[in-house]
């Protein structure tokens, strides 16, 4: 009987971790755009390889909020920071290549999605969009994009859907390889998470 209760306690002890696990697992779980297809979900879905740990957390692309004026430093603008993460604001991908791109039109209307694996109250989600003759051959700065956005939707404190989708209008004047840069802004934290998507207009 004495066996049998150990057993019982070690199985229920290591149920009780994986359920922690799990739980910890989930808290920093959080989302990322496929609609344009972002760079995270490139290397997720094995379109760009080499990419390193995203590859596994697409979702996890998280840093400080307040874009433009705070979140991430200038050339960490793709990976919000984070080192681990540090291919996603390179120029071009870990083989070399130039970044995959969707292919746009300016001054229609495009539908982004962004996909959730946890569900964040939201403040509201913003695109950015790079200058017309912007510098391709550096990580992503501040000074190669457009800091007004060219599409804002306001959530006010609501959480999304595991799927969420939203038309806006795609800026015109702009032709060739474009960057379009969405962040999600979380309204009960100081972060914000961040996705760059390669467009050609």
């Amino acid at each position: 009987m004495r066996r049998k209760t150990k057993w019982y306690a070690a199985a229920l002890g290591l149920t009780t971790a994986g359920a922690f696990v799990l739980s910890a697992g989930g808290a920093s779980s959080h989302g990322y755009t496929d609609l344009p297809i972002s760079r995270q979900k490139l290397c997720q879905n094995g379109t760009v390889t080499n990419c390193g740990s995203i590859q596994w957390e697409p979702q996890s692309v998280e840093g400080p909020k307040g874009f433009p004026g705070s979140g991430p430093a200038d050339g960490q603008i793709c990976n919000a920071g984070l080192g681990q993460f540090a291919q996603l604001s390179a120029p071009k991908t870990p083989s070399g290549a130039d970044w995959p791109t969707t292919r746009v039109s300016g001054g229609q209307s495009y539908t982004f999605r962004w996909q959730f694996t946890a569900m964040h109250a939201t403040t509201d989600f913003k695109y950015y969009v790079t200058k017309p003759g912007w510098n391709q051959n550096h990580n992503l700065t501040r000074s190669d994009l457009n800091l007004t956005p060219f599409f804002t939707v306001p959530y006010n404190g609501q959480r999304p859907p595991q799927t969420l989708s939203h038309a806006g209008t795609l800026p015109s004047g702009l032709s060739g390889h474009h960057v379009i840069l969405a962040v999600w802004t979380i309204a009960d934290t100081g972060n914000a998470f961040y996705a760059c998507s390669d467009v050609t207009f």
